[in-house]
Order: C-alpha cells, then sequence, then structure tokens
C-alpha cells in the first residue's frame, strides 16, 4: 500500500491551554533523510510534559505552530532515507521522541507519521501490546537512570523517593525489588500507604500525619540514608534532603507542588545552608531531555534497550493505557490531567486513518 501524501496532526498554532490551541489539521506526509526513517504512528501517550509545553511553561519552547506531543510512541517503518542501515520497511518500533537538550527539535508524536534519527527507534516485539510500547522511552527510561546510573543505589542499599504513587515511583519500586534495593516511599495522603505496601514498597511515610525526617531517621537507624530521589521539590524536596545522612545524594527530576506554577520565583527548594556546607549534601536535577543531549547514540540505544528487556521479562509492569482517536483530544487531555484518572490516556491511529483499536 503506498504511503499517502497528507495526514493528520494535532497541531498547535499558538502558546496556551492545549485544549484551546490545539487543532486536527491536514498536513503533508514527511520525507526521511539520511539516517532517518518514516515511522507511520500506531499509539503515542499524552504525558503532561506535553501539555507544559504547550503552554509554554516547560524547559523547551518549540516554534509554533507545532505538532503536539513531544515524548514517544510506537509505529512502524513506512519508509528508510538515503544510505539507512540496521533497520527494515514494517518493523515495529519505538520512538524515542524526546527532544534533546541541547540539540535539535524531534517531531511531535500526535500526528500519523513521522520522521525520528534511527538511534532513537527500538524495535520491539509484537507480544508488547500498543499501551506498554508507547510508553516505554520515559517513564521506566526515567527510572532506571535514575536508580542505576545517576545515583548508582546498590543491593541492600536504602532509597527515598517521593510521589510514591505516581508511574515513576511505582517503576522505582518494581526496579528496587528486582535489584535487591529497599525503599523509604513518601506519599501525601494516608489511604495511599496501604496501597504502596501492597505494590511493593518496603516502607511508607504520609506526609500528611506523619515527620518526614523523624521517619526515615528510625527507619534506617544510625547509619541513615544516603540516596533520595524526588519529583514535588519544594518543601518536601527539602525535607528529604534534611533527612538524608551527611554526604548523602538527592536527584530532584520534578516539581509536581508547583504543577500549576507560572511564577519562576516560586519554583523552589528551601534548602538548609547547615545541610549543604556542614553535612556536605548534594543536591542536583535531572532532565531526561538533558540525557538525551549529552548521552551518545551508543548510549542512547544501549539504556532503551535495558528498558526493552525489562518491560518484555515482566520486570518492568506498565499499566494499560485508555485509548483515545485524536477527534477526542479534549476529553483526553482532560483526563490526562483529571486526579486519580487510572490508565494514561493514549491517542490511537489505525492504519493512518485514527480509529481507536476495537
Amino acid at each position: 500500500m503506498p504511503t499517502p501524501r497528507s495526514m493528520r496532526a494535532l497541531v498547535a498554532e499558538k502558546v496556551g491551554e492545549p485544549s484551546d490551541v490545539l487543532r486536527l489539521e491536514t498536513r503533508p506526509v514527511p520525507t526521511p533523510g539520511s539516517g532517518q526513517a518514516l515511522i507511520r504512528v500506531k499509539a503515542t501517550p499524552i504525558h503532561a510534559s506535553d501539555l507544559h509545553v504547550l503552554r509554554g511553561r516547560y524547559g523547551f519552547s518549540p516554534e509554533f505552530p507545532t505538532v503536539g506531543g513531544h515524548m514517544e510512541c510506537v509505529g512502524r517503518i513506512e519508509a528508510l532515507g538515503p544510505d539507512t542501515e540496521g533497520l527494515e520497511i514494517g518493523e515495529r518500533v519505538v520512538v524515542a521522541a524526546v527532544p534533546a537538550v541541547p540539540g535539535p527539535p524531534v517531531e511531535g508524536t500526535w500526528q500519523e507519521y513521522l520522521v525520528a534519527d534511527t538511534h532513537r527507534l527500538l524495535p520491539v516485539p509484537d507480544r508488547l501490546s500498543d499501551s506498554s510500547a508507547c510508553q516505554l522511552a520515559v517513564n521506566p527510561l526515567t527510572a532506571l537512570l535514575l536508580v542505576t546510573r545517576e545515583l548508582d543505589v546498590r543491593q541492600g542499599e536504602r532509597l527515598v523517593q517521593t510521589a510514591a504513587g505516581s508511574t515513576v515511583g511505582r517503576l522505582v519500586i518494581q526496579l528496587a525489588r528486582h535489584l535487591g534495593i529497599r525503599t523509604i516511599n513518601v506519599v501525601r495522603r494516608r489511604d495511599a500507604v496501604e496501597e504502596i505496601k501492597a505494590f511493593g514498597g518496603d516502607e511508607v511515610i504520609c506526609t500528611e500525619d506523619e515527620d518526614l525526617a523523624q521517619r526515615v531517621a528510625e527507619i534506617a537507624g544510625p547509619a541513615g540514608v544516603r540516596k533520595a530521589v524526588d519529583c514535588v521539590a519544594g518543601p518536601v524536596g527539602a525535607q528529604v534532603s534534611q533527612a538524608l545522612a551527611p554526604g548523602g545524594e538527592l536527584v530532584i527530576y520534578g516539581a509536581l507542588s508547583t504543577h500549576r506554577q507560572t511564577d519562576p520565583a516560586a519554583l523552589t527548594v528551601p534548602l538548609q545552608a547547615r545541610s549543604v556546607i556542614y553535612e556536605t549534601k548534594a543536591v542536583r536535577g535531572f532532565w531526561l531531555n538533558r540525557w538525551f543531549g549529552t548521552a551518545s547514540p551508543a548510549d542512547v540505544r544501549r539504556a532503551l534497550s535495558e528498558v526493552r528487556g525489562l518491560v518484555t521479562e515482566g520486570v518492568l509492569s506498565i499499566p494499560e493505557g485508555r485509548p483515545f482517536p485524536l477527534e477526542r483530544l479534549t476529553e483526553a487531555i482532560s483526563l490526562a490531567e483529571a486526579p486519580a484518572h487510572g490508565g494514561k490516556p493514549f491517542f490511537v491511529l489505525e492504519d493512518g486513518q485514527g480509529r481507536a483499536d476495537g
């Protein structure tokens, strides 16, 4: 079947609320260059970061108009550019479309066809569902890099993490159990404690009615804990830093406490000078986009291959999402930011026609 000349895409003409600025448009199908492949997109998720990009308050800003979705998708190779080897037309692949910082922009994924560099493509088996495959390159990769690269947490060590009930938090719990790491999981609500324990979290601290630093000290004893990851920032991030033993390391990869905040001056982590100076604790950030911009193509392929193995072997389980056709963008976007929304919403495109899976 020949590739069509035009395709449908969700395009934002300007910065604004996604439901207001996105429009379903017809665009020409792009042509792959050397070292690139044309992908017929089958499924692509809706991440909070995708929506923040369109609002103009993420770590990078694309040129507008822009196709929405800047993170990941799954599809099949429709065509290969000149001098492109190692892949085959018809092969099923995950596209890691995360824009590299610094680096050139990557096409948005909320469209029927896109062009991607081959080192960002990962072949995946058909037995992996579209829902799992299209979420392979962001959250599972983030969990893997945080635990094994950024902090190099070893077997028998403890790891503190906030927002344990989030997608990345649950993946960290699964990965930690696989690696023999004991987790101390921080949650906001008392009703989440038993849920996280049932999921496999070793210890759970509820900030609603417990003192974080005191509970970490009680759990870890004199040895303390030296490694932590945080995606809340604000006072909670500072409390995690305070709870660590001298010489401890905290990696912050998100700022959920400022989810709707637009004032840059409010995006803070109020650290204690004593912890930083006299206890020589290190606090640094992690951003997957910057990792893609600094890692070599070989490192990218290696990490993505490791994630694929962990998911296909069942070590990491990605909850099934909820499929939506492109036409239902307003409903899908609303669900993506609804509290306790369950499975992640994702757009499905069937044979380039935008039909939902039956």
